[in-house]
C-alpha cells in the first residue's frame, strides 16, 4: 500500500473517522523523529484537509478524482469493480460518478462493487465483499454473482501487499496482484472496459505494463498530483479492452 493508503488500510477496523490518523495512545505517549515527521505532514497535507472538509474516507479519493477529471473514465451507468477497496474513498468517488443512487434522474444509474481483505463499513449506494481475496477463485464467483450480468465496464485498484519495508519484495509483490488482477480482468471486463491499477515503481513494471498492452489498445503511466512526492506510486491506465 502507498504511504497515505496502508495507513488507513491497517486501521480499517476502526471508527471511521480515526482511520486516516495514524495515532493510538503509545504513539501519542512516545513519538520517534520519523513519526514526529509523518504527524506533521499529515496535519499540513492540503489532500487531508479537504478529505475532512468534503467527507471522503481517505485522501486517496483525491487521486481517482483527478484521474476521472482528465479520462473520465467513470459515468453515470457504468458497472465498477473496487478492488482493494477499504476504507472505501475509491468507491464513494465511484458511486458519485457513476450516479448509484440516481441522484441524476434523467441519466443512468451505475453499479459499484467493493472487495477486500478487511471489513470495510457500509457505504449508500456500494455492495461491499468483504474479507474476501480477489486471487481466490471463489471469489471471482462471487463477484460474477453480484455483477450485473456478471460483467464489469470499470475495473479499479488501488490495493497493495502489507509492506515488508524492502523495496524490492514489496515491488515484487504489488505487481504478482496487478498480474493476477488482468487475470481475473479477463473473466469479467466487458469489451473496451477499462482497468485503474496502481504499482511501484521497479524493475517489473514493464512487465506488467507490456501485459496491459497485449489486452488493451491503449495503456498511459499515471502519477497524481495527490500521489505525495516522495512516494514510488504510480498508476497504469488501460483502456479499451481487446476481449470479448
Amino acid at each position: 500500500m502507498s504511504a497515505g493508503v496502508a495507513s488507513c488500510r491497517r486501521l480499517a477496523s476502526l471508527p471511521l473517522q480515526c482511520r486516516c490518523l495514524h495515532t493510538t495512545v503509545g504513539f501519542l505517549k512516545k513519538k520517534t523523529a520519523t513519526e514526529n515527521w509523518w504527524l506533521e505532514r499529515h496535519l499540513k497535507d492540503p489532500f487531508v484537509k479537504a478529505t475532512k472538509q468534503q467527507n471522503y474516507r481517505c485522501r486517496s479519493a483525491f487521486k481517482l478524482l483527478e484521474i476521472d477529471d482528465k479520462f473520465r473514465i467513470l459515468r453515470p451507468g457504468l458497472s465498477v469493480l473496487d478492488c482493494g477497496a477499504a476504507p472505501g474513498a475509491w468507491s464513494q468517488v465511484a458511486v458519485e460518478r457513476v450516479n448509484t443512487l440516481g441522484t441524476d434522474p434523467a441519466a443512468p444509474t451505475g453499479f459499484v462493487l467493493g472487495v477486500d481483505l478487511v471489513r470495510i463499513s457500509p457505504l449508500e449506494g456500494a455492495v461491499f465483499l468483504p474479507e474476501a481475496d480477489i486471487t481466490d477463485p471463489s471469489t471471482l464467483r462471487a463477484i460474477q454473482s453480484l455483477l450485473p450480468a456478471g460483467k464489469v465496464d470499470v475495473i479499479l485498484s488501488d490495493m497493495a501487499p502489507n509492506a515488508t519495508g524492502i523495496k524490492d519484495l514489496d515491488h515484487q509483490k504489488l505487481i504478482s496482484l496487478c498480474l493476477g488482477l488482468v487475470n481475473v480482468a479477463q473473466s469479467i471486463l466487458k469489451p473496451k472496459g477499462t482497468v485503474l491499477c496502481k504499482f511501484w515503481d521497479g524493475h517489473e513494471s514493464r512487465v506488467l505494463q507490456n501485459r496491459l498492452k497485449e489486452q488493451f489498445q491503449e495503456v498511459r503511466t499515471l502519477k497524481p498530483q495527490a500521489s505525495r512526492k516522495d512516494s514510488s506510486e504510480s498508476y497504469f491506465l488501460a483502456r479499451l479492452y481487446k476481449g470479448k
